[in-house]
């Protein structure tokens, strides 16, 4: 099946916020997770949660998820909100595998301007900007990466990046 670059009538284009609107909503987010979450220790519920959440309240969030490590070199698609994503991802390729291989946060402002299948893989031609973040499990060990993309260019940032990280360091590893 390949990927059409129509949108699909459930899934909402991307739109941007102000950095005062970003912090606000993820202000919100952040404290709906925590509520949701308190007490939680089933990692998958707290990775649909997680998608969720943040779908609801930030609104250039159009496909939102987790890609499992699931064996040397590879991650597999985990819980997530949005199109159908890619089924398994080598650290090799994409921005996922980059996240996964350098254990570092990759921040992208137009997909579209990175080559194709090595540096980004384009599991839905409507995404045009992305960030993912590694998560890593209490001892520091990866065990997935969240990934999110935008249909607008330019919808991350540092704000994006730090809430994000502390969230998931939060939720996974060490307070």
């Amino acid at each position: 099946m390949s990927a059409s670059a129509e949108m699909p009538y459930f899934i909402k284009p991307s739109l941007n916020l102000s950095e005062a609107d970003k912090r606000e909503a993820y202000e919100q987010a952040v404290q709906a997770i925590e509520a949701n979450l308190e007490g939680e220790e089933d990692t998958t519920l707290k990775m649909a949660t997680i998608n969720c959440l943040l779908k609801t309240y930030l609104p250039y969030y159009y496909w939102v998820g987790f890609y499992l490590k699931s064996g040397p070199g590879r991650l597999s698609v985990g819980p997530y909100q949005g199109t159908l994503g890619c089924l398994h991802i080598d650290f090799s390729k994409g921005v996922c595998g980059k996240a996964a291989r350098e254990q570092k946060t990759q921040l992208v402002s137009d997909t579209h301007a990175l080559e194709q299948e090595s540096e980004h893989i384009a599991c839905d031609p409507n995404s045009r900007s992305e960030i993912v973040v590694p998560v890593l499990n209490p001892a520091g060990e990866l065990i997935a990466v969240f990934d999110v993309d935008s249909t607008l260019e330019n919808s991350f940032n540092e704000v994006d990046q730090q809430y994000l990280e502390l969230m998931l360091h939060r939720v996974f590893g060490l307070e």
